[in-house]
């Protein structure tokens, strides 16, 4: 906030300093054209050189200062909606739309202080300074000048954000529906090209396009509205002195001050329109913010959370779970997972293991039912506290666009090199890893492009082990592996599991090495 203030104070200065210039140089131009003598003019010149330099220096003061508070607020406003939106999930949202909101609305922040409070502080004080300096020299003439500052300041910015407010609700929300489709068809390129869907793909992205283009042609137009509008408040103000000093009985100097100063409002007041504007917009992009920092928490903390039991047994009873205000998609399950067991959880598509596997890590909260850990109920536990227990692998566990040891760091951030390698030996990658020539360091492209499906699986795997949890939840790791791939990778996870407990979520229960309890879901 003391950054916020210190760029309203060198705001005013900088502004202050560009009137003080042009009224002081109007001044000394009329003066010196009598060629009286220098000393009379040394004074004057003096001041424009000094008015001249501080502009610059105020200004860059201003711009360091705003910027510094400006990117304060966004970075403290970014790390709390990023916190949100741990906690909240939010798979109900495209994943263009949810970045377009947590980037480019989050960015609102940053237009609200930088272009919307600070012009606004800044011209309003430098105006109303000015208006006193014109009523000091010809009270009428500094009426003349009130009047048009009030206009620019109230009837202009009105004008302009009623033209702006269709417009920039407009571009808010199309920006988010052509990042999302941009995002979808980037991801689905492949298949869209397999299934030739390029061309429906891209005429739908050219659709959101060209509506966004429409939005941001009319934004534009009114941005231009309002600048017209200031250029005839100033003209009409230094018209107004033309006219009002010269009916008057001034001097020649004063004469030019008064007409000449009200131009310098121009560049004073020149932020109002696109202030009143990005107002209109930073409003819509952060009540899409504001949406989503809103949406309902799927599961919820304990205020005062109890430790973790000593005991790692895990016993669901009754549990039925769903997603914000749809049906139960898991009713009534029951199961028991003692320590080092290794049950299997089977079922159809939609039958509620993934839902499941959410509800255990404490991602989601059971509607009904209860689920104890070593005797104690879960709920009472921290969430970050149970996921230092339970840990979770899926059939698409993802695999970052960095190096093979980053990758696995992700799990053991301190983790040794030999650490790493041992992790890779147990998932049956080691010596896969050991005769790449990059080894560690070598990179995996995208979600893990340059590997194979296999060797994706066994990286997670890896991580998994690595991570050193207790219980594991597998939610169909092998779903996207052929029959013998699937079979041996959990063949050597089971292996490489020890005594830890396992609990395995998947279509084809014939593929697991064996089970202490067979849970059906169908």
């Amino acid at each position: 906030m003391k950054s916020l203030v210190g760029a309203v104070v060198a705001g005013v200065l900088a502004s202050g300093s560009a009137v003080a210039l042009l009224a002081t140089s109007a001044w000394l131009i009329t003066t010196a054209a009598a060629q009286p003598p220098v000393l009379t003019l040394l004074v004057a010149i003096v001041a424009v050189r000094a008015f001249g330099v501080a502009r610059g220096v105020f200004r860059y003061v201003e711009r360091l200062a705003g910027h510094d508070a400006a990117y304060r607020l966004l970075g403290d406003a970014r790390s709390r909606m990023t916190a949100r939106l741990e906690e909240r999930g939010l798979q109900h949202l495209r994943r263009g739309d949810l970045l377009a909101r947590l980037v480019l609305d989050v960015d609102a922040v940053l237009d609200l202080w930088l272009r919307v409070v600070l012009p606004l502080l800044v011209a309003a004080i430098t105006a109303t300074a000015t208006v006193v300096l014109v009523v000091l020299l010809l009270p009428t003439a500094g009426l003349a000048v009130a009047l048009a500052v009030l206009v620019a300041c109230t009837v202009v910015p009105w004008l302009t954000a009623r033209a702006a407010r269709q417009a920039e609700k407009a571009v808010a929300s199309d920006r988010g529906e052509a990042y999302a489709l941009a995002t979808a068809t980037l991801q689905a390129a492949p298949d869209l090209i397999a299934y030739d869907g390029v061309s429906r793909a891209l005429d739908e992205f050219a659709q959101a396009d060209a509506r966004l283009a429409w939005a941001e042609r009319r934004s534009a137009w009114s941005a231009g509205l309002g600048n017209a509008l200031l250029v005839v408040c100033v003209g009409a103000a230094s018209l107004s002195g033309l006219i009002l000093g010269s009916a008057g009985e001034v001097s020649g100097p004063v004469f030019a001050v008064l007409v000449l100063t009200p131009l310098a409002l121009a560049d004073v007041l020149g932020g109002v329109p696109l202030a009143a504007q990005m107002a209109i917009r930073v409003r819509a992009s952060l009540k899409r913010v504001e949406a989503l920092a809103e949406a309902p928490t799927p599961v919820g903390e304990p205020l005062a959370p109890v430790a973790l039991p000593s005991g790692r047994d895990l016993v669901v009873a009754g549990v039925a779970a769903g997603y914000g205000d749809g049906p139960d998609v898991l009713t009534d399950v029951d199961l028991e997972l003692a320590e080092g067991a290794r049950v299997v959880l089977t079922g159809p598509s939609g039958s509620g293991k993934s839902t499941l596997a959410g509800v255990l890590l404490r991602f989601l909260d059971p509607r009904a039912g209860r689920i104890t850990l070593g005797g104690v109920d879960v709920s009472t536990l921290a969430g970050d506290d149970v996921r230092t227990v339970v840990g979770l692998m899926t059939q698409e566990s993802h695999i970052f666009d960095t190096s093979i040891e980053e990758n696995l760091r992700i799990a053991k951030p301190d983790a040794t090199v030999d650490e790493l390698m041992e992790a890779l030996d147990r998932a049956k990658l080691g010596d896969f890893v050991r005769g790449l020539s990059k080894g560690l360091q070598t990179m995996v492209g995208e979600h893990g492009a340059r590997l194979s499906g296999g060797e994706r699986q066994r990286l997670a795997m890896a991580r998994l082990l690595l991570a050193d949890f207790d219980i594991l939840v597998l939610d169909e790791p092998t779903e996207h592996l052929d029959t013998d791939t699937g079979q041996a990778l959990l063949y050597d996870l089971y292996a490489a599991a020890g005594q830890r407990s396992i609990l395995l979520l998947t279509h084809h229960p014939e593929q697991a090495p064996y089970a202490d309890q067979l849970v059906d879901l169908s």
